[in-house]
C-alpha cells in the first residue's frame, strides 16, 4: 500500500486501512509527501473531490505533538457546512488522543467555550466565529500552532473574509507552516500568498481545457434592478429548458428562486444554510428533474453531478476566470451543444473582459428578447399545449365548455377565458421597458465627506456604512476612491438618488453624502 512507504504512525495507518485506502490521488500524491518531510508553505490547485482534506489532514495529524495540550493546527472554511466535514474528516483519520474543536455560526457558545476548555490541539471553523473567539471573547490562542490551513480559498474571498483571515494571521507565530486550497487561483489569492507566504510549494492538478466549442456562450448587458426580468424573459423564450442559474450570494438565491416560484416555474434554491436533509431532497428532485431550475451559490454547486443541463445562467459572475470556466463546464452534454449565458452589470464589465481574456474566446453580446417575441412564444407554447390535450384526450372539461359557448359569440368567450385565466400575460403594455441603451453611463459620482469617520479605510468600509445608514443593499456599485478627508463613490442613478435624498433629510445645509461636482 502506498501509505505504508511514508512511515505514518501505525493508528494512522490503521484508520487509513479502515476507510479503505489504497492507493492515493494525484493531489494526495503531490502533497503529502511534502507536508511531512519539509517546513514549506503549500498553494495547491485542484478541483473538489479530489481528496484534499485527507493531504493535509494525515501530515497535520502525523506531525502533531499529542501530548500538547494547545491548538497546533488551525483550519478555515468558508462555511459551517464545509467546517463539518473537514471536521469529520480529520476525526476518521485521527487517533483518539487528538482533540478536534468546531467552531462555528449557529453553535451553542455555551459549549463551545466548555470544549475550548479542553484545549483541543486542532481548530476547524469559519472565519467569524474563529474571530469572535480570538478579538472579542479571548478564548481561542493561536500562539502555538504549527499549521495554517485555507480551505476553499477562492470561496472565502468571494465572500469577503479577506479581511478577517488577515487579522487571524496577525495572531499567529512566524514558524508556522501556511497551507492553501483553492479550486481556481484568482489574483487575490495570488496576492495574499506574496504577502504571507514564504518561500512556498505549488502544486497543480491540471484541469480541463477552459473553452468547448460545444457551448454556446453569449451574455446580456442589463442593469440589476432589472436582472430578473431580463432572467425570465430569456426563460420565457426557451423551448426546453434545464438550468442551473448561479448566484454570488445566498439571499440572491433565495430571492431569485422565491420569485421564479411565484411565477409558477418548477425552481429551488440551495445554499449551505440550508439544512442537509433540505439539500438532499432538493438535488434529488432535480437530477430527477421534477424541480427544473436549481438556484445555486458556487459552494454549494460545486458537489453538483448532473451531466445533462440545457444552461448554465451566471445571474451574477464569479470573481474569475476559473470560477466562469468551473461552472459552464456543467452545460455540455455529449454530441450536444449546451449554452452559458451571463447577465452582466455596469459593474461587471471589467470582469467579463478578465474573463474573455483569459480564456481567449469571444463571450458573444446578445440582445433581450422583444416583448412581441415574448408574446409569440407564450402563445405557440399555449396553443401546442391545447393540441396537445385535444389529440391526448384529457380534457374533463367538456361539458362546461359547450354551456359557456352557448352564452355569446365563440371568440368572445374564448377571449373571456383567456383573459381571466392569463390576465395581462398577452398583452404588451404589461411589460416594463429593460433599458440596456447607453449601458454603463447610468452611474452618478458622489462626494462623501468623512473626516469622522476615520475607520472608514476601504471600499468595503464605505458600502458597510453607506448601506447600514439608508437600510438598503446598493446595486452596481463603480469606482470608490478613498481619501484621507472624504471619499467618493459611484453608483447607478436609483441607487444614487436613495442615498442623496436620505442625507439631505439628515442635514439640509451640509449633507454628508451628495452628488461631487463635475470634473474639469
Amino acid at each position: 500500500m502506498w501509505f505504508e512507504k511514508l512511515w505514518l504512525s501505525k493508528e494512522i495507518l490503521q484508520k487509513i486501512k479502515e476507510k479503505g485506502y489504497e492507493n492515493p490521488s494525484p493531489i494526495q500524491e503531490g502533497v503529502i509527501p511534502l507536508l511531512l518531510n519539509s517546513e514549506k508553505d503549500i498553494i495547491w490547485q485542484a478541483q473538489t473531490w479530489t481528496g484534499k482534506t485527507a493531504s493535509f489532514a494525515l501530515p497535520i495529524l502525523e506531525n502533531l505533538d499529542w501530548r500538547k495540550k494547545k491548538v497546533q493546527a488551525i483550519i478555515l472554511t468558508p462555511t459551517r457546512e464545509l467546517a463539518i466535514q473537514v471536521a469529520n474528516e480529520i476525526k476518521s483519520f485521527s487517533p483518539k488522543s487528538v482533540k478536534i474543536q468546531l467552531l462555528y455560526g449557529w453553535q451553542s457558545l455555551t459549549k463551545e467555550l466548555s470544549w475550548l476548555k479542553q484545549n483541543p490541539q486542532i481548530i476547524v471553523g469559519t472565519p467569524w466565529r474563529v474571530m469572535d473567539h480570538l478579538l472579542k471573547r479571548r478564548t481561542l490562542d493561536l500562539s502555538a500552532i504549527r499549521y495554517f490551513v485555507l480551505d476553499e480559498a477562492d470561496e472565502m474571498l468571494n465572500m469577503w473574509f479577506i479581511d478577517d483571515i488577515e487579522e487571524i494571521l496577525k495572531h499567529t507565530p512566524e514558524n508556522k507552516q501556511i497551507l492553501l486550497f483553492s479550486a481556481t487561483m484568482p489574483r487575490a489569492i495570488k496576492d495574499l500568498a506574496k504577502k504571507y507566504l514564504k518561500n512556498y510549494d505549488e502544486v497543480k492538478i491540471e484541469r480541463k481545457e477552459l473553452t468547448n466549442p460545444n457551448i454556446i456562450q453569449k451574455h446580456f448587458k442589463v442593469s440589476h434592478k432589472n436582472k430578473f426580468d431580463a432572467l425570465t424573459r430569456v426563460l420565457e423564450t426557451e423551448p426546453d429548458f434545464y438550468w442551473i442559474v448561479f448566484c454570488r450570494t445566498k439571499s440572491d438565491v433565495d430571492e431569485v428562486s422565491s420569485k421564479l416560484v411565484q411565477k409558477w416555474y418548477k425552481a429551488e434554491g440551495l445554499h449551505w444554510d440550508i439544512s442537509q436533509n433540505l439539500r438532499e431532497k432538493t438535488l434529488w428532485r432535480f437530477k430527477n428533474q421534477w424541480i427544473k431550475i436549481l438556484v445555486a451559490t458556487d459552494v454549494a454547486a460545486r458537489w453538483i453531478d448532473v451531466n445533462n443541463l440545457t444552461h448554465v445562467i451566471n445571474y451574477t459572475l464569479p470573481e474569475n476566470p476559473e470560477a466562469y470556466t468551473h461552472r459552464i463546464w456543467r452545460t455540455w452534454r455529449a454530441g450536444k451543444t449546451g449554452e452559458a449565458i451571463s447577465f452582466v452589470t455596469p459593474k461587471e464589465l471589467r470582469n467579463l473582459s478578465w474573463i474573455e481574456k483569459t480564456i481567449k474566446t469571444k463571450i458573444e453580446e446578445w440582445k433581450l428578447p422583444e416583448v412581441k417575441d415574448l408574446i409569440k412564444s407564450k402563445q405557440d407554447r399555449l396553443k401546442n399545449l391545447v393540441l396537445e390535450k385535444i389529440q391526448n384526450d384529457w380534457l374533463v372539461y367538456e361539458d362546461l365548455a359547450s354551456s359557456l359557448l352557448k352564452l355569446w359569440d365563440h371568440t368572445k368567450v374564448l377571449a373571456a377565458v383567456l383573459e381571466e385565466a392569463y390576465g395581462n400575460e398577452f398583452n404588451e403594455l404589461h411589460y416594463k421597458k429593460i433599458q440596456t441603451e447607453n449601458f454603463g453611463q447610468w452611474e452618478k459620482r458622489l462626494f462623501v465627506a468623512r473626516w469622522r469617520m476615520d475607520w472608514i479605510k476601504s471600499p468595503r468600509d464605505l458600502i458597510r456604512w453607506i448601506e447600514s445608514e439608508i437600510w438598503t443593499k446598493l446595486w452596481d456599485v463603480g469606482r470608490i476612491d478613498i481619501k484621507d478627508k472624504f471619499s467618493f463613490i459611484s453608483l447607478n442613478e436609483s441607487d444614487a438618488y436613495i442615498v442623496i435624498q436620505y442625507f439631505k433629510k439628515q442635514n439640509k445645509r451640509r449633507p454628508l453624502v451628495s452628488e461631487a461636482k463635475a470634473r474639469n
